[in-house]
């Protein structure tokens, strides 16, 4: 699903009424018939009640009187409550408002904090709110009266319908700009923007329902989205089916570099979550005395016990061995489990610059990699890194505070800097491409928030890699599956609890639902 920043979508209101000649009066018309559509297929017995129009004085106010005389055409009891004078409004919006006065609509004009304390009975008596203050184009925190407005209809309790994006939300960044409508239904207009898929924007704008309002898609080149939000379809697309002489030799071998003394588990379940993607065979590279313990751990995955700076520790003795290793492989994943030991850090960068073979890189891997960050400059292979927050902070130099204001800002940049595929995981993980292409994830759940999920998400990427999936799409394709397997696990097990190897398991049925071959 494609995803618009707020000028894009500006870029193609005014491409669809200058070049492909639609009136912008007929654009507000569609928009705002589409979402009394929406509206009364999801709150007709409530609209009964009386409909409460909260509109502002620019556009997405004129989309809310549209909505209104629809409704009121349709027999529906209907007060708009305008936040400004009347006399403000120009072109569509005060045609559209014009409207409403032969069908004897209700418009209550609050220019002050008193006016709207003194509608106190009028505001409480609606039983469901349409949400049409503030558009896509704000830029400043909602202060005043309209953040008064926006507080009581959420302390209202009814069913809200946003329009086109809950007042209040960033349509680039879902941050909430001072205070927010909380929305039961969302309608967005021509296509969604990045706030309805970043969080707090996407909690807040409920059930996201995208209409068509007339943007003829020819058009859609010329604004140059880069933007996506990840689908079942998306993620299908990487999952071929095999032939019925697939063997393990044809399915990719990956190469893991993983493990130090009490952090063996994330080794283990970053070589198993390869095998579960249907990677063919998995070497796990690991300190010689460790070989011993990962051997039992890991039954499918090939072990190669390495050289040691102190035991289970991994240094730069280990280093030609892995690259005789890593020569012939379909792919070289390092850092679950590694440890911060100063000798691993000399091993990791020196594999990394060295690799022959596409690179997926987490965990310690990418700590051992924070103020080195030209390690990654100019990589004769791909490469891609799955930082948390707090290790994209490290890589950065910044606060984990500052990653996540920004965090498709992060992500792009560092991606088109550096020329790699980064994952920056959490809650919509965001997926940036060298070319500045970014996806959002909207799989996933809180019940994720405990040890060992990475690992999981890095055998994955690094197992759909070895089967000859493209970087990029493998990273889209593991963090989706990854996510809807806890998905599936939060609904059918609880919504906490639930282990990063439950989720693990749960990857070859969210496979094969992809594939539309059972659960």
């Amino acid at each position: 699903m494609i995803l618009v920043t707020s000028a894009e979508m500006q870029t193609l209101d005014r491409l669809t009424i200058e070049v492909f000649g639609l009136p912008g009066r007929v654009l507000m018309e569609n928009a705002g018939r589409e979402a009394a559509r929406v509206l009364l297929a999801n709150f007709a017995e409530a609209a009964r009640g009386g409909v409460g129009i909260a509109a502002g004085c620019g556009n997405n106010g004129g989309d809310g009187f549209v909505v209104a005389r629809c409704l009121a055409q349709q027999g529906y009891p209907v007060q708009v409550f305008l936040l400004g004078a009347a006399e403000r409004l120009q072109g569509d919006a005060a045609a559209n408002l014009a409207l409403l006065r032969p069908l004897g609509v209700p418009v209550a004009e609050i220019r002050e904090a008193a006016t709207l304390q003194a509608l106190q009975q009028e505001t409480d008596r609606p039983a469901l709110w349409v949400d049409a203050l503030l558009g896509t184009g704000l830029n400043a925190d909602v202060r005043g009266v309209y953040r008064d407005l926006i507080e009581r209809i959420n302390r209202s309790g009814r069913p809200v319908l946003s329009v086109d994006i809950p007042s209040g939300v960033s349509a680039d960044t879902g941050r909430v700009c001072g205070a927010a409508v909380r929305a039961t239904v969302t309608v967005a207009f021509g296509f969604a923007k990045i706030g309805h898929a970043l969080l707090p924007g996407a909690e807040l704008a409920g059930r996201l329902e995208v209409v068509d309002i007339g943007i003829p898609a020819h058009l859609l080149p010329q604004a140059a989205p880069r933007h996506q939000l990840l689908t079942d379809a998306l993620a299908r697309a990487a999952l071929t089916r095999r032939p019925a002489d697939a063997h393990k030799g044809l399915t990719g071998h990956l190469l893991l570099l993983a493990g130090a003394p009490g952090k063996t588990g994330a080794a283990a379940l970053a070589a198993e979550s390869a095998l579960r993607v249907g990677a063919g065979l998995v070497t796990l590279g690991v300190g010689a005395s460790l070989n011993p313990v990962m051997e039992t751990a890991t039954l499918e995955a090939m072990t190669a016990p390495l050289a040691e700076a102190a035991p289970g520790i991994l240094g730069p003795a280990a280093l030609e061995e892995t690259l005789a290793l890593a020569r012939g492989k379909s792919c070289l994943a390092i850092g679950p489990g590694l440890g911060p030991a100063d000798a691993t850090g000399e091993l990791v960068r020196a594999a990394v610059r060295k690799s022959p073979c596409p690179l997926v890189i987490d965990a310690d891997g990418l700590n051992h990699l924070a103020g080195r960050l030209e390690c990654l400059e100019n990589l004769s292979v791909p490469a891609v890194i799955t930082p948390h927050p707090g290790e994209m902070a490290r890589l950065l130099g910044v606060t984990t505070e500052a990653v996540q204001q920004d965090r498709i800002g992060c992500a792009r940049n560092l991606a088109a800097s550096l020329k790699i595929h980064v994952v920056l995981k959490g809650a919509r993980t965001v997926i940036a491409q060298p070319d500045a292409a970014v996806f959002v994830n909207p799989t996933g759940n809180p019940g994720m928030a405990s040890g060992g999920m990475g690992d999981v998400l890095t055998g994955a990427v690094a197992g759909l890699i070895s089967q000859g999936v493209a970087p990029g799409r493998a990273a889209c394709t593991a963090v989706y599956l990854h996510g809807a397997a806890a998905d599936w696990l939060a609904q059918n097990v609880g919504p906490r609890g639930f282990l990063a190897a439950e989720v693990m398991r749960r990857l070859p049925a969210e496979i094969a639902r992809l594939q539309g071959e059972g659960r």
